[in-house]
């Protein structure tokens, strides 16, 4: 057996694999005669069957299985103990051509793709752009009157609004707008004009009394979801396609009243007696805020470094015939040319991708179980804001980031996430950091440019 490989290129080479009779030969008549035990051929007892015999039913189909074996593992260890640092997967040449009924030798050819060899050192002389984001009086002004509304509760109204819930009957009407005989009569039912589809019949319930009435069509005001209709005429499903006019009679009317500033709301926001005073409290509110904007500045900073450390390194090369061919491999429904169309943003994601994983390796960058932890929290954290759930008891978040960490697909996303993060990380650490404070909307111009 023979292993050569040819580099056509400075990230491009050809591996072949020579293989002659006696590399698979023992193999392959080994397994046979283990096929001719577990598979009797009639008129023969298992394991008596003549090797001719076994070779001449079999004998194509498990020397082609043998030298595959042997070719897969020779491509595997020369690649291993070369170090060798591909980009894609080796692919079987298209001019390999073997035929294992005529041939006892065979030659197998793989192209390669080579990741490139560049040099990337961070020091304090390069300079990355980090926008730190202004919190206003007025972003913390609305954030609390947010959380009023959401802390608030519903009392009875004299008007109705578009945040109102409406209770009352309903009664299903003729063309001719008399009450319907044995239609739908709803003697008590909610109506929530700030999630009616059809913008008309929103308007019809703003601005009502108790006791009055108004016509209005329910299947229009839905939008035709059977679900809300359904719940709406109290009946179920299979009978709520109903398109007639009803009345609506109101009976009751409930407004949304806005939580008073004081003790109740300060814990609702940021839990039991976590401050006392109002001005702790706004003081809170501007710290959360600026927490959360330092995300963004965060997410904007590793758009600039991504930037300056492109233009650092300079053009790399990459074997792009090679990976185009392997990309429409690897993606069975896209085409050559919508390869070739969107390579060139994915050759991007490529080079960078590279820079990336040249950082980890000089810095010597590794994903700890302490990282992988932290982020499944906030991944926690995040599922349960979804349903309004703050200040979540630590051993909760622990318990649902341990189950996310089982989870394959989160787990891959989280071990993604914390290399990120700490790639950054090294990265600010070792660059000069160009720090600017903006306001929001300055902030938001940047993304303008891009």
């Amino acid at each position: 057996m023979n292993v050569t490989l040819d580099k056509t290129g400075n990230v491009s080479g050809v591996l072949t694999i020579s293989i002659v009779e006696d590399d698979y030969q023992a193999e392959v008549k080994k397994q046979l005669s283990e096929l001719g035990r577990r598979r009797p051929i009639k008129g023969f007892r298992p394991g008596h069957v003549p090797a001719g015999l076994l070779k001449k039913y079999y004998g194509g189909q498990v020397t082609a299985e043998v030298v595959d074996q042997i070719v897969s593992r020779e491509l595997t260890n020369y690649i291993r103990q070369n170090n060798i640092d591909l980009l894609g997967e080796p692919m079987l040449s298209k001019d390999t051509k073997v035929d294992m009924v005529a041939e006892k030798d065979f030659s197998f050819k793989f192209d390669l793709g080579f990741a490139p060899e560049f040099d990337l050192k961070l020091d304090k002389r390069v300079k990355v752009p980090y926008y730190n984001i202004e919190v206003s009086q007025d972003m913390v002004d609305k954030q609390n009157e947010t959380y009023k509304k959401r802390f608030g509760t519903q009392v009875a109204g004299d008007i109705s609004t578009e945040d109102a819930l409406l209770r009352g009957s309903m009664v299903e009407l003729n063309e001719d707008g008399t009450a319907k005989e044995d239609g739908i009569n709803v003697e008590r039912t909610i109506v929530s004009p700030k999630y009616l589809k059809d913008d008309m019949e929103k308007e019809k319930f703003i601005g009502l009394k108790v006791g009055e009435e108004i016509t209005f069509n329910p299947h229009t005001a839905a939008g035709g979801n059977i679900t809300e209709l359904a719940a709406m005429l109290a009946v179920d499903k299979d009978k709520a396609d109903v398109k007639s006019n009803f009345t609506f009679k109101v009976d009751e009317i409930l407004v949304n009243k806005d939580a008073e500033m004081g003790q109740d709301l300060f814990d609702s926001v940021l839990g039991k007696d976590v401050v006392k005073t109002e001005e702790d409290y706004f003081a809170k509110l501007k710290e959360m805020l600026a927490g959360q904007l330092k995300n963004d500045s965060n997410y904007r900073f590793t758009i600039d470094a991504e930037a300056v450390l492109k233009k650092k390194v300079g053009e790399i090369e990459l074997p792009d015939e090679f990976l185009k061919r392997y990309l429409t491999s690897v993606n069975k429904d896209a085409t050559p040319e919508k390869i070739e169309e969107e390579y060139p943003r994915t050759r991007e994601e490529i080079v960078w991708q590279l820079i990336k994983e040249k950082v980890a390796k000089n810095y010597d960058v590794k994903i700890e179980n302490d990282d992988q932890m932290r982020l499944a929290r906030i991944y926690a954290a995040q599922q349960f804001a979804q349903y309004g759930i703050g200040n979540v008891p630590d051993e909760t978040l622990d318990r649902y980031a341990n189950e996310l960490l089982q989870n394959k697909d989160y787990a891959a996303e989280i071990n993604r996430r914390a290399f990120e993060d700490k790639v950054f990380a090294t990265i600010r650490d070792n660059v000069s950091l160009n720090e600017k404070t903006v306001t929001v909307d300055e902030f938001n111009k940047l993304f303008d440019k891009n």
